[in-house]
């Protein structure tokens, strides 16, 4: 009955179907099959978002879309090209820099490469760097998005393994950092062999004045974060915070937003979240089925009786999640295996901080990783340019994310420094 339910849901998804979708309609067809009353689906899908944390993306969602409508990717790309424009490759070391700093806000990878990409990549081709080259540092450092908190994979996370949400955001802090150095130093290297051009060396009054027009915004990430970390609000109520701060700065301050484009943010938004919420209860009533067929107790002696070293366990764990997220949304892929492949983690006693960091830094790079990568798509897309090059392009950033991901996965001090020294 299993392989009936895995082989819809992987017939759906090759048909292109949505994966909420996909998740349902494999679910229907083994409770019809399966003789369940169809009284479980509600049920289970609404115990899926019934647990408070998850009110909390509705929120994030919505500040992000306030601060993106609101002129802050525009202003952020400004300030990083005043700040490093001036080397070679300065455009293109700014498009990676606006990704760091952007990533407290939209939390996601896709968002991140739709917005600074609508932008950079076209800006990039008009200064003379190769279309392929923009679009694939553009996928490639969106990754760094869910990893440096706030993020929303984060919160998913949290919830489906009871985490703390402050810990998990700490302990992306240094792995997304050194993801995104990382790629600069790729980056740079690339653009010195290639000649590509470099921009005139701002003012130390222009890189100050971008420094302020971006201020508000990098403050609301530092409001939400340490708030959390210091108890002073819950991850729901730092994303009230974080609407509202948006909505203020939004229209006192960026003075971008009016009321008829808060009502189309809020529309959007709303569809984004209920899309969203749709999709964990479809998940929570496949992983329900996953388990009274108890497939996660399959793949962890399996996984157990090939190896107990730790690092072996998680060298297959990593190559499991790389080809998941080629082809799988992130936060999907979370909602089905995460729970499964913690419990397996937990058995070759690995830290749950460091492992949540690792399976995350894992979807993220599947998302670049050819033929599939969906962040790929998103790029070559913008850029008018063919997945193939684009995918060519990406391999010296899939190469270094990947030396990255080993980093990670054989040093957890680089995940558990933080949350160790300021929460524990």
């Amino acid at each position: 009955m299993i392989w009936l339910l895995i082989s819809l849901f992987v017939a759906c998804l090759l048909l292109r179907f949505p994966i909420a979708f996909s998740l349902g309609i494999s679910c229907l067809v083994y409770l019809f099959v399966a003789d369940i009353p169809f009284a479980v689906i509600p049920m289970k899908m609404y115990s899926g978002i019934d647990v408070f944390v998850l009110l909390s993306i509705p929120g994030f969602i919505l500040t992000g879309n306030l601060m993106n409508q609101g002129g802050l990717t525009e202003k952020i790309i400004t300030f990083c090209n005043h700040l490093i424009g001036h080397v070679r490759g300065g455009l293109a070391l700014a498009n990676i820099g606006a990704s760091m700093l952007f990533a407290g806000i939209s939390g996601t990878a896709i968002s991140d490469t739709a917005s600074i990409g609508s932008v950079m990549i076209p800006a990039m081709k008009k200064e003379g760097y190769d279309a392929a080259f923009s679009c694939a540092v553009t996928a490639s450092s969106s990754t760094v998005g869910p990893i440096i908190p706030p993020s929303v994979p984060m919160i998913i996370a949290a919830t489906l393994s009871g985490l703390s949400v402050g810990k998990l955001f700490l302990a992306g802090a240094i792995p997304g950092l050194l993801l995104g150095l990382s790629l600069m130093f790729v980056t740079y290297f690339i653009s010195v062999k290639r000649k590509y051009p470099k921009l005139k060396r701002s003012t130390l009054k222009q890189v100050f004045t971008g420094f302020l027009d971006t201020f508000w915004s990098l403050l609301m990430t530092f409001i939400i974060l340490f708030g959390i970390i210091g108890g002073v609000f819950t991850p729901t109520e730092a994303s009230i915070i974080a609407v509202l701060y948006a909505l203020l700065v939004g229209t006192l301050i960026y003075r971008k937003l009016n009321f008829k484009k808060i009502l189309v943010i809020v529309l959007d938004s709303m569809k984004t979240s209920a899309s969203l919420m749709v999709l964990i209860g479809f998940a929570n009533l496949f992983g329900w089925i996953l388990i009274i067929e108890q497939l996660p107790q399959l793949i962890s002696n399996e996984i157990i009786l090939f190896s107990q070293n730790k690092y072996v366990v998680l060298l297959l764990i990593n190559l499991l999640l790389i080809v998941i997220g080629t082809f799988m949304e992130t936060i999907a892929a979370l909602l089905i295996l995460f729970p499964i492949l913690l419990k397996v983690a937990l058995e070759v006693e690995v830290d749950p901080i460091h492992f949540a960091v690792i399976a995350l830094l894992n979807l993220m790079i599947g998302l670049t990783t050819p033929p599939l990568g969906i962040c790929l798509f998103v790029s070559s897309s913008i850029g008018k340019v063919s997945i193939t090059k684009v995918s060519k392009a990406g391999l010296p950033f899939l190469l270094i994310s990947l030396v990255v991901l080993i980093l990670v996965t054989l040093i957890p001090e680089i995940s558990l420094f933080l949350p160790r020294l300021l929460m524990d």
